[in-house]
């Protein structure tokens, strides 16, 4: 059983920085892909961002250059540095990792 907890959502101002945590427990997260998803209300599901367990990143076309994903092993934990929010990036931020989901954090990008 894997459990996935994200958290550093809240409101930030357009053009802002904040940073998620994906913190995990029941597998370590470097031996596979561990990713992050957002979903705004009544859209689908996007792809953010993930990262493979041989360190390889892949972004979405939409935060290409602005969003950064990391992982310290050491705390089985993931991050998701993002910079230059934009409102229409409001949504609840999604990790991960094979089968697993977490609850979600909320993200606000106020305009």
């Amino acid at each position: 059983q894997v459990q996935l907890v994200e958290s550093g959502g809240g409101l930030v101002q357009a053009g802002g920085s904040l940073r998620l945590s994906c913190a995990a427990s029941g597998r370590t997260l470097s031996t596979y892909t561990t990713g992050w998803f957002r979903q705004a209300p009544g859209k689908e599901r996007e792809f953010v961002a993930i990262i493979r367990w041989s360190g390889i990143t892949y972004y979405g076309d939409s935060v290409k250059g602005r969003f950064t994903i990391s992982s310290d092993n050491a705390k089985n934990t993931v991050y998701l540095q993002m910079s230059s929010l934009k409102p229409e990036e409001t949504a609840v931020y999604y990790c991960h990792y094979r089968a697993y989901w977490g609850q979600g954090t909320q993200l606000t990008v106020s305009s």
